[in-house]
């Protein structure tokens, strides 16, 4: 089974994206924060990608991100945000994003970025 991390502060999408993927066949796991997420990729290192909120307490996604690429993450970052400016998106692929999808998401659009990440390997 696929392990995805999903970063995001809210509860309610964490929730929304496990009751999006787990059907599908992927094991969630949930971090709270940036820093969170830090952690649990580093303690995952089977990770098959990881799903990350922008705005969120005690370290953002893009500077999730930034260290996580720094320490040799090569599981696929896809960022998962309400923000959408085109100088975010540019600051997220320079860091090692592979993707970005605007929330609220539509569950056809994050299965099928998910399961484009997670079968090609660079």
């Amino acid at each position: 089974m696929k392990k995805v991390l999903v970063v995001d502060d809210s509860d309610t999408v964490r929730q929304q994206v496990r009751m999006a993927l787990a059907p599908a066949g992927y094991e969630v796991i949930e971090a709270v924060d940036g820093l969170d997420g830090l952690e649990k990729i580093r303690g995952h290192a089977d990770l098959a990608a990881v799903l990350c909120d922008v705005n969120m307490p005690k370290m953002t996604g893009l500077e999730m991100i930034a260290s996580a690429q720094t320490e040799g993450v090569v599981a696929p970052i896809i960022m998962l945000t309400s923000e959408g400016q085109p100088s975010l998106v540019r600051q997220a692929r320079q860091s090692g994003a592979k993707g970005w999808i605007v929330k609220p998401f539509k569950v056809e659009l994050l299965l099928a970025a998910i399961n484009k990440v997670t079968t090609v390997k660079a």
